[in-house]
Parts: C-alpha cells; structure tokens; sequence
C-alpha cells in the first residue's frame, strides 16, 4: 500500500493541471490497446466503435484524454506500425489535438510514450498514403503520467491517472513483465493460459489495485478517475471518490467516462439493431449524469 501511495502522491505533484469550468466537455477512455491488425490485436473488433465514439466527441467540442495504454507496446516494438493499421483513429486525434482538445496519458504497456525522445521522433509527422507527403500527427506533445483538472470556480480537482503506480509487476518491474509477455505468455495465451501478470485478467490483482486506488482518493478526498483494471466503476456520492472508465477492449463494446455541466457519466458504444434491422453504432448511458459538486 505505502509504495502505491508514494508513487501516486509523485504523479499527483507532477501532474500536469488543466483549469476547467462549467462549460467544459471532456471525455475519459483508456486501454484501447492498439496494435498492427494481427491476431493479437485486441482492439481491432471494436476500432469502428472507438471512430464513431470519437467522430461523436469531436462535434460536440469535447476534449479527448487517453488515460494510459492507448498502444500495446509490450506484445509490438514498432509504434508507427500501429500508427499506420488504425490510421482513421490517430487522423481524428491528430485534429483534436490540432485544436487543443487532445491529451495522453502513459500506462504501463506504452510508458514508452513518457519518454520524449522516442515519442517525438515517431509521433510528430506521419506519411499520409493519399497525399502522398508527410502531415502532422502530434508535434510537440508531452506524454503525462497524471493530469490533474481544477475548477476554476471553487478549486476542487479531479485526478487523472492509468493506474498502475505501485504495482510490482506492472511499474516496478515492467521491464521484465513486457518481456514475459511478449515472448513467453503471448504464445501461450493461444493454449489457454491466463497471463498471471495482467491485472485486467487476474480477479485477485484487479480487485486489490482497486482497493489501493480506492483508499487514496477516500484519504485525499478527491476524486481519481483511472483505467488499467478495464473494469467500470462509478460510486455514488457518499460511496468513494475512485472512478474507473473500463475499457476498448470489451467483448462488443467499449467504455468512457464523461464530463460535461460539471457532472460525471459513464457510457457504453455498442452496436445496436433497429426493429427494422438496420444496424448502427449507439450510445447507452450506464450511470449519472451525477454533479461532481456531491463528491466534496
């Protein structure tokens, strides 16, 4: 417990801090997980939700933030491979990000991104196949640990983090933990084998991060939104101040959280069939809309 609170109370002074107001729109997703179209690219059943969600945000004005795993660097070294399989989702966050309204956040299967040296170098150009030239993806932009938002009105913050600070595995040794998965457990997951590593598969280790990431908010009393578990949570006032936004990677469907009006929402994109059996990709509304003015 005590490492999980040093390493969240050092993302949490570094964070980056984001001043927000009554009007703001922002939307939380994380562990898409993208990879190059093989078979273990577990994002690629649900990339067409991910566009549509993320078609969806860009004209209502929201402001996109990533909450860490965006990109399965363990399982691939190449990150402009990635760029190039789902180029439709990285175009659209390139435009957002155009705008101002696109931030990363690191997880621990891309905390490569962290590192300013490897990402600039990749992600501030792309090859545009159509046009046949070079255009911008992301220049000049920073990968986060944290992110902090501040209300300008009355101060009070919500915390943005992926949610593996702490975790042995995953942030202290997760130099051995990609290895382990991209060369051991990767093939052994095709004979039926559970990665004991991840969090997102293992009950046990889902259900103690949670219980860490929980006991921090309710000591600090603020509210901490977070991925990595790929499991939805949403407390009801008075219940905690730990939030999850789940995860892309559902079986037939994806999650976000939202903010909009100062209040929180957590909704699901799914495909969805008319009674005249016209298919379409929907939005379902899981929890809230719920005043971040009742978690003080």
């Amino acid at each position: 417990m005590n490492r999980t609170f040093r390493k969240l109370e050092k993302a949490y002074e570094n964070a980056q801090c984001i001043p927000i107001h009554p009007e703001s729109r922002m939307v939380f997703m994380s562990d898409c997980h993208r990879g190059v179209g093989n078979w273990g690219d577990n994002f690629q059943p649900n990339q067409n939700l991910f566009f549509a969600a993320l078609q969806y945000y860009h004209r209502r004005r929201f402001t996109y933030i990533e909450l860490g795993d965006g990109d399965e660097l363990w399982e691939n070294r190449k990150l402009k491979e990635i760029i190039q399989i789902h180029s439709n989702q990285f175009w659209i966050m390139s435009e957002m990000y155009r705008e101002n309204r696109f931030y990363m956040i690191y997880g621990n299967h891309d905390r490569k991104k962290g590192k300013d040296r490897f990402f600039g170098k990749i992600c501030n150009t792309y090859y545009c196949e159509s046009e046949g030239t070079e255009r911008d993806l992301f220049p000049d932009m920073k990968v986060q640990e944290a992110i902090r938002l501040k209300d300008c009105c009355d101060g009070q913050e919500i915390f943005l983090v992926h949610g593996h600070q702490g975790d042995l595995w995953n942030d202290t040794l997760w130099k051995l933990s990609r290895f382990l998965v991209r060369y051991v457990w990767r093939r052994l997951e095709l004979a039926g084998c559970n990665d004991p590593t991840s969090t997102a598969k293992n009950y046990h280790k889902k259900e103690k991060t949670e219980k860490k990431l929980a006991h921090w908010a309710e000591e600090n009393k603020k509210i901490l939104i977070a991925g990595h578990t790929h499991r939805p949570v949403f407390p009801k006032p008075g219940k905690g101040y730990y939030f999850n936004d789940g995860c892309c990677v559902h079986p037939r469907c994806i999650t976000a959280i939202e903010l909009e009006r100062g209040a929180l929402t957590l909704v699901k994109w799914s495909m969805e069939v008319r009674e005249d059996n016209l298919v379409y990709i929907g939005r379902q509304v899981l929890e809230g809309p719920v005043s971040i003015k009742e978690y003080r």
